[in-house]
């Protein structure tokens, strides 16, 4: 029977609550921002999916910890280099095709992800993974439709989706490179071996791409990091708007 290292499982479950609480920040910035109130009030509802998995994935990770830290402290008191996110989660929303691509191509990373999560030995992570999956599959059926309207729309929409693909792509390989810890989760069951969803991805994300008339660009450059907490420039100011409450009234409860 394999001994699961409490470090290792820590450290995973911790990248898993910041990729989702860092995407989850990103996508609130479209409140009263959407293109139309629909939209407007889908985007948000999709903010409270990512926050609430964030909670649980933070739950789990200080109860792992067993140091009496908090989901709050999780979330507010930690600096920068201590995020453990994947760098295309954190990039800024340049325009509403840029996030639908970004979306798009986590929605169908995470529909192939959870489903593995879901057979996870480690039963926290596999009832997380059943509650996420529902809301997965309801996020890339919005943006598989967001990518394909705009890619078939207007010469400028076009435009946008096939300038939001380029700028994206690089940053894509870093959804399926393993670290030498979450390779041995994997191996004892409790991990998902993400490198091993990448021709699915690659096939499923090339299809639905064609079909919307857009081009995947040579994967001749790529930025990778953010797992061991080398980040953007970006992270950085995103920290010091959601933390600065916390921080200015730490123990602060609603």
């Amino acid at each position: 029977m394999n001994t699961v290292n409490n470090n290792a499982l820590y450290t995973y479950v911790l990248g898993l609550a910041d990729d989702a609480l860092i995407l989850g920040q990103r996508t609130a910035e479209w409140c009263s921002r959407g293109p139309f109130l629909e939209e407007d009030v889908a985007l948000s509802n999709l903010t409270l999916d990512y926050i609430g998995r964030a909670r649980m994935f933070y739950q789990y990770a200080a109860k792992i910890e067993g140091k009496g830290r908090t989901e709050d402290d999780l979330a507010y008191f930690r600096d920068e280099r201590e995020f453990s996110n994947l760098i295309i989660n954190e990039l800024p929303n340049f325009d509403f095709g840029f996030a639908m691509v970004r979306q798009y191509l986590l929605d169908v990373h995470a529909c192939l992800y959870l489903p593995k999560m879901m057979l996870s030995s480690d039963q926290h992570l596999a009832q997380i993974a059943a509650k996420a999956i529902k809301e997965s599959r309801y996020h890339l059926k919005r943006s598989e439709t967001w990518v394909l309207q705009l890619g078939l729309g207007t010469e400028e929409s076009q435009s946008r989706l096939q300038s939001a693909i380029d700028e994206l792509w690089g940053y894509t390989p870093e959804l399926f490179i393993m670290s030498e810890s979450e390779a041995e989760l994997a191996k004892s069951g409790v991990a998902v071996a993400r490198d091993s969803l990448h021709a699915s991805w690659t096939a499923q994300v090339s299809a639905h791409l064609s079909a919307a008339s857009l081009t995947i660009p040579e994967q001749d450059w790529q930025v990778v990091g953010g797992r061991t907490g080398e980040h953007s420039e970006h992270l950085g100011h995103l920290l010091s708007e959601m933390q600065i409450l916390q921080r200015s009234y730490p123990n602060l409860e609603w």
